[in-house]
């Protein structure tokens, strides 16, 4: 048995904590390989509203396991948190959620670094979430960072120490005005908490389970566009979002891979700064703002709205491997009557579906649909889409070379077509 992957094909935010727990009856095992509480996975089912920030979107599931994988930068307080949230539905979940031991931790004074830097950045700004992942990411490089295996140790609070002592004295270089005092009481109390919870040697857990033909899900957080290596530099997430960062993530090995799920929004949006070529800032921006409920899971900011990016799905689906697409937002379409999608781009005055090192000249060649200009949210079955949809569905897997699995038409759970 082989671990599946399912990820982000654009800018986040497409949708990929519905789609994990639309699956998750699928599988034994749900595991996140990266990101931290940047990420905002929402789930609709039973007319309720749940937002994950660090748990696997499988949670809600009662025979399914959940695991936060070594890939991670965990919060202990955000994580604490959201447990409480989620066992006041569930009932407790410490026998359903287990962690990575080489799970990096966030620390009080990461959060503060990770606003320090943004204000000092002025108009210069990445558009950092403020939840400390850069500089946690960033002590994980360096060598310097502290693990959830760590807080058993004899030396735990001298390791901490050290850490937060280099955090203050970097504070202190830019001048930056702070008080952790309260933060780190709380800090402390959530990592005693976490201590309910079984730590797993990431590597040998999950090799054991496929070798034992357990089914496993690795669930991605932000997008491809926003991977550190393959994203829009350096407006970007700062770890391995595609379909590479699973294998360092949990610690399997390349042909450990099966199936690669790449989900993508029948338009585009993007939280933060950075190049956007498709963004659109005219009524129909707004219209599928306002249509697509576009507001960040995690932050509450507003989502830059554009129309589909043919040449960027391509490059997210080649540096994947992806090997089934899933769309969501479809329903949103249903808005408008005619829509667009971005079929090349002009850079130079020169024709190209190639995904550039620079967005900056670039220009979208556009393609217009007539839309269907009916509700599809109760669609059932392939045979209950208008062929407008189906049309639209066409064009994008004939131009992809990947055929679409699954569509979200609706942000509950039931509003989901598996074809």
């Amino acid at each position: 048995m082989k671990t599946d992957i399912l990820l982000g094909l654009q800018w986040g935010d497409e949708g990929k904590g519905k789609i994990v727990d639309v699956l998750s009856p699928r599988y034994d095992i749900i595991a996140r390989f990266q990101g931290g509480a940047n990420a905002g996975h929402t789930l609709i089912f039973n007319k309720q509203k749940f937002v994950l920030h660090l748990l696997p979107s499988g949670i809600f599931r009662k025979n399914t396991l959940n695991v936060i994988g070594e890939g991670v930068v965990l919060d202990p307080v955000t994580l604490i948190e959201e447990i409480k949230k989620t066992e006041q539905i569930t009932g407790n979940i410490s026998e359903k959620l287990l962690i990575a031991e080489k799970t990096n931790l966030i620390i009080p004074s990461h959060r503060i670094l990770d606003k320090a830097y943004e204000y000092k950045s002025g108009k210069n700004k990445i558009g950092s979430t403020g939840k400390g992942i850069g500089p946690a990411y960033t002590d994980k490089i360096s060598r310097n960072a502290i693990r959830i295996g760590d807080i058993n140790m004899p030396d735990f609070k001298e390791k901490y120490n050290t850490l937060k002592n280099k955090h203050l004295k970097i504070l202190k270089s830019i001048n930056f005005d702070f008080d952790i005092s309260e933060d780190e009481k709380k800090w402390f109390e959530a990592a005693e908490e976490l201590k309910r919870f079984k730590t797993i040697n990431g590597s040998y857990f999950f090799n054991k389970n496929m070798k034992e033909g357990k089914k496993i899900l690795a669930e991605g957080a932000q997008g491809t566009l926003l991977d550190i290596n393959a994203g829009t530099y350096p407006f970007v997430t700062s770890s391995s979002v595609t379909s590479a960062g699973v294998c360092t993530g949990l610690g399997i090995a390349p042909d450990k891979t099966g199936e690669i799920y790449g989900i993508f929004k029948a338009y585009t949006t993007r939280v933060g700064n950075g190049p956007f070529p498709t963004e659109l800032f005219d009524d129909d921006g707004e219209k599928l703002q306002k249509a697509g409920h576009e507001y960040g899971a995690t932050t509450g900011r507003k989502r830059r709205c554009g129309w589909l990016d043919i040449p960027a799905l391509k490059y997210a689906v080649q540096i994947n491997g992806v090997t089934s697409l899933i769309m969501t937002k479809a329903d949103v379409l249903s808005e408008f009557d005619t829509f667009k999608v971005a079929s090349h781009y002009i850079i130079n005055g020169k024709k190209t579906d190639i995904f550039p090192y620079s967005l900056q000249n670039v220009k979208p060649a556009y393609k217009t649909f007539k839309s269907w200009n009916k509700n599809i949210k109760t669609a059932k079955t392939k045979n209950d889409l208008p062929e407008e949809f189906l049309q639209f569905v066409n064009y994008i897997e004939k131009e992809v070379n990947i055929p679409i699995k699954i569509i979200s038409v609706g942000a509950d759970r039931k509003n989901t077509l598996i074809l």
